[in-house]
């Protein structure tokens, strides 16, 4: 267990730009920062991040909270293993017992995954250096490729031994098990129950995952037997899914943000080859086809990927095929290609680092229109051909989410194609009718639905002008007339924000903002669950001579408080600076009166728990038939109502202020 002390540092050390940065790419707005957010797919950002508040929260998907929290959701750890990494990162010391590796992997089975990986990374790079074989063979070989030491140190390559079992005696004998083994593939167990080495004689491409963990292996074989693959992978796991990973990511996400740009390669050498060159912002699919999940982790960083196409063309063209969906998730797509027979890694060593790195930047076409040459060149004369080659490329534009982006290409290929630009509009658009229609058809969602609004907008009036709401700008039509739920929501959020503020009011002096909600609410009884055990908890610790804090609640262990903390203490809207810059608007900002806003929010919820009330005397005055009884209802009634138009006749004369 990790002592309070050192958690505490973790906390007060660990910055939440700096630590989701590492993941998103994140880009000023307003008071916060905003990416697209990780956990699930979209393409207009969503995922705030305040560093004030030390938390994030995403108004598309509803995560949210703090550095350790964003670590636990994304990695999939346990909170000791997300505190255990931010120790890392910020190179803090967590004391703990030492432990042996049986007891390790007795603690979490993922975890000895992890483990028994990292085990495996490092015997196979030992052996590259320090074994007879592998310096022989495996060492000679990256040499003779053209690798420097430094990047095949950098990358972790290593070499795994010609023999059945040498990792898995290692391992065994390091006090690793050899389930671990079997279940991460680094070991396969025969038909007779005998487990065996799977990367045997070849050179190792260790697979990292986002924060640089080892997940996985590629091996490639040194045998020039056409019955040995030339490549294995390691088969899927509990903490490897080829889908989900780019190789060379660890590496290059820092280099991707910096540059606003990713290059995509094919295979491990030529990220190796690529990188050498000092283009460090370089990935590879990693053994698979390109997946809808790796573009997507790809936009978390730029918007702009560069394909690096070997030269020959039917490898081209049928690279052409499966590039659309990188367009489909709104990034812009340019591609180099090199001269035939040559690949990134070929070229690379072939004119040098320095020509490679220039070749690469002045090389670099649109997508849309190299495909259109490519294909053009393809279909010669023939009307038929170039027909069909016209709603490919078409096909290509309809791809694109940005109607701004598909006009400018629908242009430029109309010179291109020599087809009308008008022609190319209509098919453009029969294309999206089409596609429209069939996700309708699958699709029981309205079109209003669909379309909801989710843009930020910046430069004219956003749905709500403040960052935090207006207490006076919620509708009481939006909740149930059962349901007190927004009003007390208020409440809570107005301790958040302000319960920590002196009261400078006329006859109230030197008493905190959280004291006087709280005395004002004395009488009031809070009925949604969440909201009930906050205000206890905020009234408990007032009683016992402290003030609650946000973070008390934000960074606490009951998530379901956190989240709700965090979701009242963020918006997703700002008020854009073009409103006085540009149009010379003046938004009344609630904390200019704070004390309208204070009392606005006591007496919103006031005036919501006197309504029921009013209503439920109603309901009984009407199924009551004994005449007393109902004469003592109305002069309730009476009272009550007069009650209600004293609250109303307040926020009235608060909202006109």
């Amino acid at each position: 267990m990790i002592n309070q002390d050192t958690i505490n540092k973790i906390m007060d050390t660990a910055r939440i730009e700096e630590v989701v940065g590492d993941f998103v790419s994140l880009k000023k707005r307003g008071t916060s920062l905003i990416g697209n957010c990780p956990f699930h797919n979209e393409k207009t950002p969503s995922f705030n991040v305040s560093v004030t508040k030390g938390i994030y929260k995403c108004f598309g998907c509803g995560k949210g909270g703090d550095a350790v929290h964003f670590i636990m959701d994304h990695e999939k750890y346990s909170y000791p293993e997300a505190l255990k990494f931010l120790a890392n990162k910020y190179n803090i010391e967590v004391e703990e017992t030492v432990q042996s590796p049986q007891n390790i992997e007795l603690q979490n089975a993922r975890e000895s995954l992890y483990i028994v990986s990292e085990y495996a990374a490092n015997f196979f790079a030992n052996e590259l250096w320090t074994g007879e074989d592998g310096r022989a063979i495996g060492l000679s070989y990256f040499k003779e490729r053209g690798f420097r030491e430094d990047i095949v140190k950098k990358f972790q390559l290593g070499y795994s031994p010609d023999v059945w079992d040498a990792l898995i005696n290692g391992a065994v004998a390091a006090g690793h098990k050899e389930e671990y083994l079997e279940k991460t593939g680094l070991a396969i167990r025969n038909d007779k129950g005998k487990l065996y080495d799977r990367f045997r004689g070849r050179v190792m491409f260790p697979i990292h995952n986002f924060t640089g963990r080892i997940i996985g292996f590629g091996g490639r074989t040194l045998k020039t037997d056409k019955n040995v693959p030339k490549y294995v992978n390691s088969p899927e796991s509990d903490i490897y899914h080829k889908s989900n990973v780019l190789y060379g990511l660890f590496h290059a996400k820092k280099a991707i943000r910096e540059t606003d740009n990713c290059y995509l390669v094919e295979g491990y050498a030529d990220v190796l080859s690529v990188h050498q060159a000092g283009v460090e912002n370089v990935v590879a699919s990693s053994g698979t086809s390109l997946t809808t999940e790796q573009i997507r982790m790809i936009g978390r960083f730029t918007e702009n990927v560069t394909i690096l196409y070997d030269g020959d063309a039917a490898g081209i063209k049928a690279s052409l095929r499966g590039l659309d969906m990188i367009l489909e998730e709104g990034l812009n797509v340019k591609v180099v290609s090199f001269p035939d027979g040559h690949d990134p890694d070929s070229y690379m060593h072939h004119v040098g680092a320095g020509d490679f790195k220039k070749y690469i930047e002045n090389n670099r076409k649109d997508f849309i229109l190299y495909k259109a040459n490519i294909l053009l060149k393809e279909a010669g004369s023939d009307p038929i051909k170039r027909a069909g080659i016209i709603r490919d490329i078409v096909e290509s534009i309809a791809k694109i989410p940005d109607d701004i982006k598909a006009s400018v290409f629908i242009r430029e290929c109309s010179n291109l194609l020599q087809v009308e630009e008008r022609v190319l509009l209509s098919e453009l658009n029969k294309m999206r009718a089409a596609k429209f229609k069939k996700a309708s058809a699958g699709n029981n969602t309205s079109f209003a639905q669909q379309s909801q609004y989710q843009a930020h907008p910046q430069d004219g009036p956003p749905d709500n002008l403040f960052e935090n709401p207006d207490p006076f700008s919620q509708p009481e039509s939006d909740a149930s007339p059962d349901n007190d739920q927004l009003q007390e929501q208020e409440i809570v959020r107005l301790l958040l924000a302000f319960g920590h503020e002196l009261v400078n009011w006329d006859k109230i002096d030197n008493m905190y903002i959280g004291s006087f909600i709280m005395q004002n609410l004395s009488d009031v009884v809070f009925e949604d669950g969440l909201c009930k055990r906050i205000i206890e908890t905020y009234r408990d610790e007032i009683e016992n001579g402290h003030l609650p804090v946000a973070n008390q609640f934000i960074k606490g262990q009951d998530r379901e408080i956190a989240n709700l903390a965090i979701t009242l203490s963020t918006s997703p809207y700002s008020l854009s600076e073009n409103w006085y810059n540009k149009h010379k608007i003046y938004v009344r900002d609630e904390t200019v009166n704070l004390k309208a806003t204070i009392l606005g929010g006591i007496f919103h919820l006031k005036k919501r728990k006197v309504d029921r009330m009013l209503l439920q005397i109603l309901s009984e005055i009407k199924t009551e038939i004994d005449p007393v009884n109902q004469e003592i209802l109305m002069g309730r009634y009476s009272f009550i109502k007069g009650v209600e138009k004293e609250i109303s006749k307040f926020l009235g004369s608060v909202i006109l202020k």
